[in-house]
C-alpha cells in the first residue's frame, strides 16, 4: 500500500550538519526524515520558493528534456529502504500512453516532484522499516555524541518538524 505524503519541512542534521527531508502522511502525520545532499536540499528548497536562476539547475533540466518529450511524471514513489538507503521511482507516461518508471534517489525524485507538481508516495514497507516505536531507539552509537543524537531523536514528534520553514 502507499500513502501520500507531503514535503513537511527541511532540517539540518545537528551532528553532522547534512540536509533532512521530513515527509509527512497526508493520512496520520506519519514522518519519515530522509537524509539527502546539500544540492538536493538546495534544488528542492529553491523549486519550493519559486526562485528563478539565469541557467536551469540539474532538475530543471530534466524537466525541461521531459517537455520537450511529451512526457509527465505521474507520481514518485519511494518504495524502499535498505541497509539505510531509500530508494525511489520516478512513474513516467508518455504522449502515447505507455507508461514506464525509472530507479531515482528520492532526494532527486523529490526534487523533480516538486518542479512538475506529481505526487509524491511512500511504501508501506518504508514506513515501518523507518518508523521506530516510541520509547524504543536503538542505539547503534555507544559514543556520547551518539547517544545525544539517539535521545534528541526520541524526543522528536510531529509537532517539531512544523518549527522548520520550508
Amino acid at each position: 500500500m502507499q500513502h501520500k505524503v507531503s514535503i513537511a519541512g527541511l532540517t539540518m542534521d545537528p551532528t553532522s550538519n547534512t540536509p533532512i527531508i521530513i515527509l509527512k502522511s497526508e493520512e496520520d502525520d506519519q514522518t519519515i526524515p530522509i537524509w539527502i545532499g546539500l544540492l538536493e536540499a538546495t534544488s528542492i528548497v529553491s523549486a519550493l520558493q519559486k526562485i528563478k536562476f539565469e541557467r536551469p539547475m540539474t532538475h530543471d533540466l530534466f524537466r525541461n528534456f521531459l517537455d520537450t518529450l511529451n512526457i509527465t511524471v505521474t507520481k514518485i514513489e519511494v518504495c524502499d529502504l535498505k541497509e539505510n538507503t531509500f530508494y525511489a521511482r520516478i512513474h513516467l507516461q508518455n504522449s502515447d500512453d505507455t507508461i514506464f518508471d525509472m530507479d531515482a534517489r528520492p532526494s532527486d525524485a523529490i526534487a523533480i516532484a516538486v518542479r512538475t507538481g506529481a505526487p509524491i508516495y511512500v511504501d508501506e514497507k518504508v514506513i515501518e522499516k523507518s518508523g521506530v516505536p516510541a520509547g524504543q531507539v536503538e542505539v547503534l552509537d555507544e559514543s556520547e555524541e551518539g547517544k545525544k543524537w539517539a535521545d534528541y531523536l526520541e524526543k522528536l514528534s510531529p509537532e517539531d518538524f512544523g518549527k522548520y520553514k520550508v
